[in-house]
């Protein structure tokens, strides 16, 4: 079974949704609020353990690796920003990071054909990139870098 950390939440409530019964629904909150606090607490503990040993190349590896970044991420623990692991992601894509502010992210897109079908194939590249390494980001708005005509005066 693949983990996915935003997918499992989502999983999660649906299923407390489905629950009828306010109390129930109340104890199943509950119970998940406890379970999440708990790992939460142990992954802050992997994480003050691995960073009073300096072992930078474990850290690495814990924040690199999908599900552990998406954990980090979830319990405020992850060593990098948003906007750090937001221009990670655009590593290799069209684009710049212009700014990152209460979940949205601001894009411009560099060096487009100009081809609308062009456009939003990059972009939904550019937004799943952006949702795997920083999965509190709400929403990305792409702006296009323009270029404008150059118009010289007629030769005399």
């Amino acid at each position: 079974m693949t983990h996915d950390v935003a997918a499992t939440g989502e999983r999660i409530e649906r299923l407390i949704a489905e629950l009828t019964g306010e109390g129930a629904r109340a104890g199943a909150e509950e119970l998940v609020r406890e379970v999440v606090g708990l790992y939460g607490a142990g992954l802050e503990r992997v994480m003050a353990i691995v960073t009073e040993a300096g072992a930078a190349g474990a850290l690495r590896g814990l924040v690199e690796d999908p599900l552990v970044s998406g954990l980090l991420v979830l319990h405020d623990l992850h060593p990098l920003t948003t906007a750090e692991r937001v221009r990670a992601a655009l590593d290799g894509h069209p684009a710049e990071l212009v700014s990152v502010e209460d979940g949205v992210v601001r894009l411009r897109l560099e060096g487009s054909c100009g081809c609308p079908s062009s456009r939003v194939t990059v972009t939904e590249s550019i937004e799943r990139a952006i949702a795997r390494a920083a999965p509190e980001v709400t929403r990305v708005d792409v702006e296009s870098a323009v270029t404008l005509l150059q118009i010289g005066r007629r030769p005399s």
